[in-house]
């Protein structure tokens, strides 16, 4: 059977049904739950996901517990190893995809891009668009998994600190977007962590992810382009963040497919900037 190799970052429900029982194909379920520990415990045995699918834990898996702020980014040897124990081989196809459609899954594309590895897309309307196709799903099943052979080739510049966000502030040759509400950028609405002072990185320019999905799915490769042209016409360096590292990824999906290639995430996001003391805050 022929290697899937991926030539976009987003594939349609209709190509991963094709190509569902390609061998080195390997889906992964990024779900972040939006409900209380209580409640998901209830329902767990409700979770329905792709055929096949394996769940990629973004929150307790897939990010440092030992860290400052949530949903901080493992180290790259410490991400090879659990990469390697969720199945993930140099030579797999991955297809990550959400139950929200398009929220929590581009982050695990960024995470693979940090790590080097490209044979990966977004499933573009997530498990809302597979199911409203009817195509094959099942209870969520924790699949056996052997041990893959992936290994990290760590690409430092797409991911950026505090530090250099706030040298990038004066810096005319980059700007920094940010996926929040515009109510929480402009700081009229409070922040969802009550401890998290309102307001926005300075230089900094609001793109809602929201702006940039529509029912679910990705805009279209044109209206992306309008979008980022919009913001960005002068074509400078991409630094995205949110509120604490997940739809800056959003918006890094978006930009990559509308051509914008010198893209990075802030990772610590809002989250650790307005929670750090002495950094500049507009409002």
């Amino acid at each position: 059977m022929m290697t899937l190799k991926m030539n976009k970052s987003v594939v349609s429900v209709d190509w991963l049904f094709e190509n569902l029982n390609n061998d080195n194909l390997l889906i992964l379920d990024a779900t972040i739950p939006k409900v209380t520990a209580k409640k998901e415990e209830s329902s767990l045995d409700e979770k329905q996901q792709i055929k096949g699918a394996k769940f990629f834990d973004i929150q307790k898996l897939f990010s440092d517990e030992n860290a400052a702020y949530p949903n901080t980014v493992l180290s790259a040897k410490e991400f090879e190893l659990k990469a390697q124990e969720l199945g993930v081989h140099k030579e797999s196809c991955i297809v990550v995809y959400d139950d929200l459609g398009i929220y929590s899954s581009p982050r695990v594309w960024w995470m693979f891009q940090l790590m080097g590895f490209t044979n990966i897309a977004v499933l573009d309307g997530g498990f809302p668009a597979w199911n409203a196709k009817q195509y094959p799903i099942e209870k969520q099943v924790n699949h056996p998994k052997k041990k893959g052979n992936f290994t990290v080739n760590y690409q430092s510049e797409k991911i950026k600190c505090t530090a250099d966000v706030l040298s990038a502030i004066k810096n005319e040759r980059i700007l920094i977007a940010d996926a929040r509400s515009k109510g929480r950028f402009l700081a009229t609405e409070p922040e969802p962590r009550s401890d998290i002072k309102g307001g926005r990185i300075p230089n900094s320019v609001s793109l809602p992810y929201s702006e940039i999905v529509t029912n679910n799915v990705m805009k279209s490769e044109a209206d992306l382009k309008a979008v980022f042209q919009k913001i960005n016409p002068n074509n400078k360096d991409l630094i995205f963040s949110c509120g604490s590292g997940i739809t800056a990824a959003v918006l890094a999906l978006g930009a990559d497919i509308a051509g914008f290639k010198n893209n990075s995430v802030y990772d610590g996001s809002w989250t650790e900037w307005g929670s750090t003391k002495g950094l500049p805050i507009e409002k």
